[in-house]
């Protein structure tokens, strides 16, 4: 299935992406797609309904706002410098262990929203990644038994700015949690539809001009064993996001780097995950 909210922000509906692409209303069904709805006994009656009973939501297409495709997120983790050839152009050594930081939620944002660079950024820079989204809780999980805690998958850009990141001190949160850095969606696709998601593509333009091309076969540490080992320090409720890594184009990775500014346009995707779209704005523009 193709989970989705889409409405205005505060006001999105939930929904279901029919064969066809178009949107299906489920308010009728749930009242939100949240993280009891992400439960596997919640996906099971969700999959169970014939997409064809469920009515049009009104407008299709880019008529239609999409917000983040489930809501109840409690932490954005996510994980640095897990594919090789980024961890290159970053010029990092591989780390032995995954390398674990968060994203304020306040950060996440629509998949076709603005990004708003922050006060006094220079260095704002894109990252396609692929989204992991926790159905049942997951404490000390062994990798074996990982994915079964996983309700299914998304788009993330884990947009950074590269200054507040690398040279104000320490801590990668600093720029990685601004507000609107985190666009997700369009979808929420659950695990049915992503047999194996080590074998996806991943892309992202600035611009109309191709900056980042890879898959997810080139993870250092594959999505089993990156809910594994994060379930080992913090548990993971229903409804949390692991966002897994990018492939290398950063704009960090350029020489000269290449940074957003206000007027670009990012386009990114994930094969069978959907595309997003954002239009990059001055700070204090939504």
């Amino acid at each position: 299935m193709k989970l989705v909210r889409v409405g205005q922000p505060g006001a999105e509906r939930p929904g279901l992406v029919d064969r066809e692409g178009r949107v299906r209303d489920l308010s009728a069904v749930v009242g939100n797609i949240g993280p009891d709805e992400l439960a596997p006994a919640a996906l099971a009656r969700l999959a169970a309904i014939d997409p064809a009973t469920l009515p049009l939501l009104e407008g299709q297409g880019e008529a239609l706002r999409h917000g983040v495709p489930w809501t109840g997120i409690g932490k954005i983790v996510a994980i640095g410098l897990n594919y090789a050839d980024h961890a290159a152009e970053a010029g990092m050594p591989l780390p032995p262990e995954p390398i674990v930081f968060l994203k304020a939620t306040t950060s996440l944002n629509g998949p076709d929203d603005a990004v708003m660079l922050p006060f006094g950024s220079e260095k704002s820079d894109w990252e396609v990644e692929l989204g992991v989204v926790i159905g049942t809780m997951a404490r000390n999980v062994s990798q074996a038994r990982a994915l079964g805690h996983v309700a299914g998958y998304c788009v993330v850009n884990d947009v950074s700015e590269r200054e507040f990141q690398l040279e104000r001190g320490g801590t990668w949160d600093k720029g990685k949690g601004c507000d609107t850095f985190c666009p997700v969606g369009p979808w929420l696709v659950t695990c049915d539809e992503v047999p194996d998601p080590q074998r996806l593509g991943m892309w992202l333009d600035v611009n109309g001009a191709r900056m980042q091309k890879g898959s997810t076969a080139t993870m250092v540490f594959d999505v089993a064993t990156v809910v594994s080992y994060v379930s080992r320090f913090m548990t993971l409720m229903p409804g949390d996001l692991i966002a897994t890594g990018t492939p290398p184009g950063v704009g960090m990775g350029f020489k000269p780097p290449r940074f957003l500014r206000a007027g670009d346009t990012m386009r990114l995707g994930i094969e069978g995950l959907g595309e997003q779209t954002q239009r990059v704005v001055p700070y204090g523009e939504r």
